[in-house]
């Protein structure tokens, strides 16, 4: 568009009273500014739009298709006001968070299903996949947040807001530790000789981080037996198929009440750091600083410690 806005809108507003005068007076500018504006915009277009007479003035046949097409553009332009009002009074918005399959269902589920509870007009687009995809995508700013363990390499364009701390470990049935005594004569502390090792599929954040660990001490399964999701893992552990390496945190209850029983590791795996993982770079809509908030008390309010055993 080479015309500046304000013509059009003096236009549209001469046009829709038909009156010099009262346009000026709805606009709170004076009748020569409303007139020179008119005239600019006629020279501009080599076009005459008004045809000027005692009881005011009168759109040309060219000035009526202008106007028509101007009346849609602040129809249009109206519309999007009243729907940014109505974003704004609703806490209308959109936010794109990745994360992979674990962390979705124990971490952000549970904040998800308290936050649309409270904001129920929030968008929300889950990418579920691996953190190295989702590092990719923020890097790319394809998505506003990623819920990940902390990156182990800090990129300058990535931001990373803690929100708990998680602890791996190996976890058996008590029946299964105790039919691997009987059949193999072992003992919890000959697990990696003896008894059967379930764990995540290669590429996984958290197989690599496992694996990195039982490399640095000279630990190998002899049988291991891979699973895709971390739900199989934790139930072929449950009817006593192997040893599964899960996150404690999420097995809690099983743990508390015995199902699971924790091998003990020496030296303890370290324990890691999950969060928010955001573009430096992105801007943020009210709706995804709503989200960020949110998510802050929520964590600090709900996350207890892993209760050791």
């Amino acid at each position: 568009m080479e015309q500046n806005l304000s013509l059009y809108r003096i236009f549209f507003e001469v046009a829709q009273t038909g009156n010099i005068s009262r346009a000026a007076k709805n606009l709170y500018i004076s009748q020569p500014a409303i007139s020179k504006a008119i005239s600019r915009l006629e020279d501009n277009l080599h076009l005459p739009l008004f045809i000027r007479n005692s009881r005011g003035v009168q759109l040309t046949d060219e000035g009526q298709i202008l106007y028509e097409h101007v009346q849609e553009a602040f129809e249009t332009l109206n519309h999007g006001e009243d729907e940014l009002k109505r974003m704004m009074e609703l806490g209308v918005g959109h936010i794109r968070i990745g994360v992979s399959t674990v962390l979705c269902k124990y971490v952000l589920l549970p904040c998800l299903k308290e936050f649309i509870a409270r904001y129920p007009h929030v968008k929300f687009t889950i990418h579920n996949q691996s953190t190295l995809q989702t590092l990719e995508l923020l890097e790319k700013q394809q998505i506003d947040l990623g819920l990940t363990a902390e990156p182990s390499h800090n990129k300058k364009t990535i931001t990373f807001d803690k929100v708990m701390d998680i602890e791996d470990g190996f976890v058996a049935t008590p029946a299964y530790l105790t039919n691997m005594r009987l059949r193999e004569g072992a003992a919890q502390s000959d697990i990696f000789k003896n008894g059967t090792i379930l764990m995540l599929d290669k590429g996984n954040v958290s197989r690599t981080y496992i694996e990195d660990y039982l490399r640095e001490q000279h630990l190998e399964p002899a049988h291991l037996l891979e699973v895709s999701t971390m739900d199989l893992l934790v139930d072929f552990t449950r009817i006593g198929l192997g040893a599964g390496c899960v996150i404690k945190n999420f097995v809690r209850e099983e743990l508390e009440n015995g199902t699971f029983v924790e091998i003990p590791m020496s030296p303890p795996i370290p324990g890691r750091t999950i969060g928010f993982a955001c573009n430096s770079q992105s801007v943020h809509s009210k709706a995804l600083t709503m989200f960020i908030r949110f998510y802050r008390h929520f964590y600090h309010a709900s996350v207890s410690p892993l209760p050791r055993r």
